[in-house]
């Protein structure tokens, strides 16, 4: 019996064309204005200086830092000190109604139902946790946050590595062969499903307008929206 699912949100919650197509770019146009008013903040500051001692750019060179940033938004890098520096962009972005975050129909419909039906709720992206709130917070059906019982990204490891779903499975305290794990990446699902956790990958039409073949699934169940879970 299922006591707990723990969902991706590109291309299995939301639409992988929203992250893409909408927040990498608003970061990457508002990161020189953002970057330049908020040098001086504590907690930019020692990202920045992390981000100069990663990149080899001075500390006190804003203009290369912020080409490094935006250089790592284009190659989508997954380094904790951009996605922190992007949440806060982005939080402004939400906070100005520059947009909204698109939710699956499904995908709604069904995290409430297994909310009602009492199953925890967990997000696993290799999103910051910060990024994860914002936009379940500000979607187009409102504050979706309170379905869910906890986040995690990749401080707890890869998406793509098995530990990382083993300290999810102690942190939430349920045996792994009782969580599902919902992701459209047939790789991270095989780490899941070898650490213990159901699996089920989401093969959006939306998302990968080939299907995905019964070979390249390598075994886990194939559905193309929540409802068919």
């Amino acid at each position: 019996m299922t006591q707990a699912i723990v969902t991706d949100i590109e291309g299995t919650t939301s639409s992988i064309t929203f992250v893409k197509d909408v927040l990498f770019p608003y970061a990457h146009q508002a990161m020189d204005s953002f970057v330049r008013a908020n040098a001086q903040d504590p907690q930019v500051r020692e990202r920045l200086d992390a981000v100069a001692l990663e990149s080899g750019v001075a500390a006190d060179d804003l203009t290369g830092l912020i080409e490094v940033l935006r250089r790592w938004i284009d190659e989508d890098r997954k380094q904790g000190d951009l996605k922190a520096i992007q949440g806060r962009i982005w939080e402004a972005g939400y906070r100005n109604g520059d947009f909204t975050a698109p939710v699956y129909d499904d995908a709604l419909q069904m995290l409430r139902q297994w909310h009602s039906a009492g199953v925890a709720l967990y997000v696993y992206s290799s999103g910051s946790v910060p990024a994860q709130k914002l936009l379940f917070g500000h979607t187009q059906a409102g504050d979706l946050q309170p379905l869910f019982s906890g986040w995690f990204d990749t401080d707890v490891g890869g998406k793509r590595e098995t530990s990382s779903y083993q300290v999810i499975a102690s942190a939430i305290d349920v045996p792994t062969h009782e969580i599902l794990f919902l992701s459209d990446i047939v790789a991270e699902l095989d780490a899941a499903r070898q650490a213990g956790f159901d699996t089920v990958l989401l093969d959006r039409p939306q998302d990968y307008p080939t299907p995905r073949t019964e070979e390249q699934c390598n075994g886990h169940r194939r559905v193309t929206a929540f409802t068919e879970i």
